[in-house]
């Protein structure tokens, strides 16, 4: 119950941030390490928070098109990977259809708030500036409230049945969410590079799998790795911008 609530109390805060606070605490790598301190297990946490951080690396709202949220999915992931003793994988593949049926109820309750906007216009119109702000508090509630509940009944009611339940279905269905769930982060990366990938990065690109496939480093050494050569590249244009032009000598033979 404890940690059902503990839980369900982070889904509130990071509602709130996805929409309002906007310090990026709701991405799941930050969700996987407090549910790895809630839960006892840090590292699984982290783990599992980091592959659904990969996940939704490249998904972004555009206009109407809202992708699967991110909240639910990295806490109900990281829990359940946690609880029922899951592959980080397997915990992906679960995750996600959580969190799309989470987004859809949150765009309801978006569309079922939205003439309050019209109290708001006003509110506005009168200077009622307290009006405002009581609206602003009550739609902050109804969030908190919608990711508590959210959150706190599959961790309440499902974590004791859920190793059960995964401990019933066929290895099969079991390798193949371990398989969609190792394909997701590399389709989010994917999403992120089309927006942001040039051809002067290629290279970069082709030198990290090299890295990772052929030589087998560890993911930190290849980051660090990237972090030096960022580091001379922006280093290095910097003293050329800050180096004064070279001096044109023919101004000066005249004397003036």
């Amino acid at each position: 119950m404890l940690q059902a609530l503990l839980l369900a109390l982070w889904a509130g805060i990071a509602g709130i941030d996805l929409f309002n606070g906007l310090t990026h605490i709701h991405r799941p790598l930050v969700s996987g390490l407090v549910v790895g301190l809630i839960l006892g297990d840090v590292q699984t946490g982290l783990i599992t928070g980091g592959m659904l951080e990969l996940v939704w690396m490249g998904m972004a709202p555009l206009a109407g098109a809202q992708p699967p949220n991110v909240v639910v999915g990295g806490i109900i992931g990281a829990a359940f990977a946690i609880l029922a003793n899951l592959e980080p994988e397997v915990a992906v593949g679960i995750a996600v259809p959580f969190a799309v049926a989470a987004q859809a109820g949150v765009t309801l309750l978006f569309t079922a708030f939205s003439p309050v906007m019209h109290k708001a216009d006003e509110y506005a119109e009168n200077a009622n500036l307290k009006g405002i702000d009581r609206i602003n508090y009550l739609g902050l509630a109804i969030l908190f409230v919608s990711y508590f509940i959210v959150v706190f009944l599959p961790i309440y009611f499902g974590a004791d049945t859920a190793e059960t339940v995964v401990n019933m279905l066929p290895q099969t269905f079991i390798d193949g969410l371990s398989t969609a769930g190792g394909i997701m982060p590399a389709i989010g990366f994917a999403l992120l590079l089309k927006v942001m990938f040039k051809t002067q990065y290629i290279a970069f690109l082709i030198i990290g799998f090299v890295l990772v496939a052929y030589l087998e480093l560890p993911i930190l050494a290849v980051a660090l790795i990237g972090a030096a050569i960022a580091m001379y590249d922006f280093y290095n244009n910097k003293d050329k911008t800050n180096t004064p032009p070279p001096r044109n000598e023919e101004v000066y033979t005249d004397g003036i």
